[in-house]
């Protein structure tokens, strides 16, 4: 999808979105990156976060916006996320897309923890230290679930977990957050064409069976997430939460 063509897909969302501050954890490319881009898109001040200053740099460069901030937060520090979240003056959407995978690694504790601790506590991490600038505005939270919370991963246990409670954690969050105004939903995305999957699309043994398995015989584009998050975020969703979206090409009713 061109850049011009992204713009014009998030113009439907700018009359709610024009001078909001949308927080987008692990923002800095992939499916984070396309997010923060149409949040951008639809006026919105984007405050986009990534792992290492690399990753800001690179994003910095790419986009070329000063309507996308980029900075490093480490969502495994408590310290470090109630900092950041509190340094932005107001706010009123939080998306949490900051997640590792480590393929064939993640039967190992050491790393299974990490990758717990990135993609499920750093969620749980942002969602509380928000939760007051978000009751004040009347804002809302999108999670980054996955079509491997239904599912299970062998070679990804760690992941598969930590994806499975993104879905639960979102569900029990919106319960929770009801009573002050926010809602919590979450997308789950399929086979998207990423660098985290990159190994995967070039593998024509492995890529074959996920096609052949995806009714739209595809691989998506982190660009297909674009719409589900505007609209999670915008008052036509106003009387939703604790929902798991797939995006997926159909593969979860195969």
């Amino acid at each position: 999808m061109s850049t011009s063509s992204s713009a014009s897909s998030a113009e439907w969302a700018r009359s709610w979105l024009e001078g909001r501050n949308v927080l987008v954890t692990g923002g800095t490319g992939g499916i984070g990156g396309a997010i923060a881009e149409c949040f951008r898109d639809a006026g919105a001040r984007v405050h986009a976060t990534g792992a290492t200053e690399v990753e800001c740099d690179n994003a910095r460069a790419a986009v070329r916006s000063d309507s996308i901030t980029y900075d490093v937060l480490d969502v495994r520090s408590n310290d470090a996320v109630r900092r950041f979240v509190g340094d932005l003056q107001e706010l009123h959407v939080v998306v949490n897309c900051a997640g590792i995978i480590r393929r064939g690694q993640e039967r190992d504790p050491e790393v299974f923890d990490t990758v717990v601790d990135i993609n499920l506590n750093g969620t749980m991490r942002v969602c509380e230290a928000s939760l007051e600038a978000l009751t004040a505005s009347g804002g809302c939270i999108i999670n980054i679930a996955s079509m491997l919370s239904f599912f299970g991963g062998g070679l990804v246990p760690g992941y598969s977990a930590s994806k499975g409670g993104i879905a639960q954690l979102t569900k029990s969050l919106a319960i929770a957050y009801a009573p002050s105004g926010v809602r919590v939903n979450a997308i789950a995305p399929g086979w998207i064409a990423t660098p985290l999957t990159k190994a995967l699309q070039d593998d024509p043994v492995r890529a074959g069976p996920i096609l052949a398995r995806t009714p739209m015989a595809r691989w998506g584009s982190p660009e297909d997430l674009r719409g589900i998050s505007l609209f999670l975020a915008s008052p036509h969703a106003g009387f939703m939460t604790g929902t798991i979206i797939p995006v997926d090409g159909g593969y979860a009713v195969t």
